[in-house]
């Protein structure tokens, strides 16, 4: 007996007999009818295997016993088991409930078995998309390898053109370089061409001025050696008219139509500009108009005072090495007509400014900073000083406030009382030539103007209001008797 329940007990039957049922519990819902009816089957003959063994072990521990012993144990707790076990119960239903009973259980037994089917269909499917998607997944992975693969191979690509773009780069900026370099070079070798083509013309009219000298003096000599020679001229005597005319009576004509014409578009353009740019700053129209009328009559008398002293340097320069039929005036004259390009035209700026700025007409309040009509001024003063080389020169027509108004000299603004016989304010000057008006100027007359011509001294001009104060002129030149060399004669 030993043995056997040693042998029972090593097998660990009911071990085997929990876990299966453990495992049974935990599939019930999801295997079929079928297979729960074989896991039942399988249970109850497991427990008829043990109980077959216990009932073995129960056998040979009675004979072990003696004839007697156990006997009450089996009376008492065997005996009333079996009884219980194999006793049958009349049902207390009738036949009819039985037969309901056995139908709701075959139709039961029919909806698990459809269930079942449908159960193992849909897990079918299940396992058949579950393959495809694995299927999917494995070539979803196998581009993604494919793809890995392109892009390290695009790297290394980009890395390779990555190294010939910087190279193209270097080489396209060293190219740019040497073009820019070519391009300075170019650009010296223009401006040298343009200061030969200059020193050229220079040389042609000393030719031609040679040229009608060596005439004058072949034409002098031949007349010295004549019978009745001339009387031999000093140096100091005046000279005789010259019969080769200088360059400058040449384009007298030119000079002065093109100087006339450029009088009037400043009129039309650069006085127009001067009045939008000051209307910015200053509302009324009176003093706007005023303000430039006397930038540009100070322009014009700023442009004479440097053609004079200009004159005077050009006439101190040329006079130890002058000789030839024309006198030292026209040489003057006509080398100033060549290098009109000498002209300090800032000097003359800043003594407009300068003037503008303690005139007591437009001095008070101090709204605006003249340096804002500077290219007016700037212009003006080119004019006028290209003026002063005419034969006979052109000038401004004097000009006051409150004079009699002449029709021949000026024309009346548009606001003007047409009735009116005296001069408010001048707009525009007129230009001159002796005691003939070239263009009309512009004036407004109105009735109520105070004829006066007496100006009284103002202070300077303040300074602390004006928006452009920080301005200042830097590029100033001075025409010295230095600058006055042989290149330029």
């Amino acid at each position: 007996m030993a043995d056997s329940l040693r042998r029972l007990a090593n097998t660990s039957s009911f071990r085997i007999l929990q876990d299966k049922l453990e495992s049974w519990n935990q599939d019930y819902h999801i295997i079929s009818c079928d297979q729960n009816l074989n896991k039942c089957c399988e249970m109850i003959e497991l427990t008829a295997k043990i109980q077959g063994q216990l009932f073995a072990i129960l056998n040979l521990t009675a004979a072990e016993g003696g004839q007697y012993a156990g006997v009450d144990t089996l009376k008492t707790r065997l005996l009333p088991w079996l009884g219980t076990c194999f006793s049958i119960t009349r049902p207390t239903f009738a036949d009819d409930t039985s037969l309901q009973l056995i139908q709701d259980s075959v139709e039961k037994d029919r909806r698990m078995r459809e269930l079942s089917v449908s159960h193992d269909n849909e897990i079918h499917k299940i396992e058949t998309q579950l393959c495809s998607s694995r299927l999917h997944l494995d070539s979803v992975r196998a581009d993604l390898v494919d793809t890995q693969k392109e892009l390290e191979d695009t790297k290394s690509k980009s890395a390779t053109t990555l190294l010939a773009t910087e190279d193209e780069i270097l080489q396209l900026k060293s190219d740019l370089r040497s073009a820019r370099e070519q391009v300075e070079l170019y650009k010296r070798k223009l401006d040298a061409g343009e200061e030969y083509e200059h020193q050229i013309c220079l040389l042609r009219d000393e030719v031609s001025f040679l040229s009608s000298e060596k005439s004058m003096l072949k034409e002098r000599l031949a007349r010295s050696r004549s019978p009745s020679p001339l009387p031999r001229l000093s140096r100091s005597s005046s000279p005789t008219k010259n019969e080769s005319p200088t360059r400058a009576q040449l384009t007298n004509s030119s000079r002065h139509a093109r100087l006339v014409s450029r009088f009037s578009d400043m009129y039309a353009v650069e006085r127009l500009e001067a009045q939008s740019t000051l209307r910015r700053y200053i509302a009324d129209l009176e003093l706007v108009q005023k303000i430039i009328f006397i930038a540009v009559v100070e322009s014009f008398m700023a442009a004479k005072i440097a053609y004079r002293q200009f004159k005077l340097r050009v006439r101190k320069t040329l006079s130890p090495s002058h000789f030839g039929p024309e006198s030292l005036e026209d040489t003057a004259v006509d080398y100033i007509v060549r290098n009109l390009d000498l002209y300090d035209v800032q000097d003359s700026v800043n003594a407009v400014i300068n003037a503008m700025n303690v005139n007591p007409r437009i001095s008070f309040p101090p709204e605006v900073d003249f340096v804002l009509i500077s290219a007016l001024i700037r212009e003006t003063c080119r004019v006028a000083f290209a003026m002063q080389t005419l034969e006979p020169l052109l000038d401004l027509a004097f000009a006051s406030d409150g004079e009699l108004y002449n029709d021949n000299k000026y024309r009346r603004s548009y606001d003007s009382e047409f009735t009116a016989p005296l001069v408010m304010y001048h707009v525009w000057p007129a230009l001159m030539e002796g005691t003939n008006v070239i263009v009309k100027g512009e004036a407004v007359t109105r009735r109520g103007a105070v004829w006066s011509r007496s100006r009284s001294a103002s202070p300077a001009r303040s300074r602390s209001l004006s928006p452009t104060r920080s301005l200042a002129y830097n590029s100033k030149r001075s025409l010295s008797p230095e600058r006055l060399t042989a290149r330029h004669l």
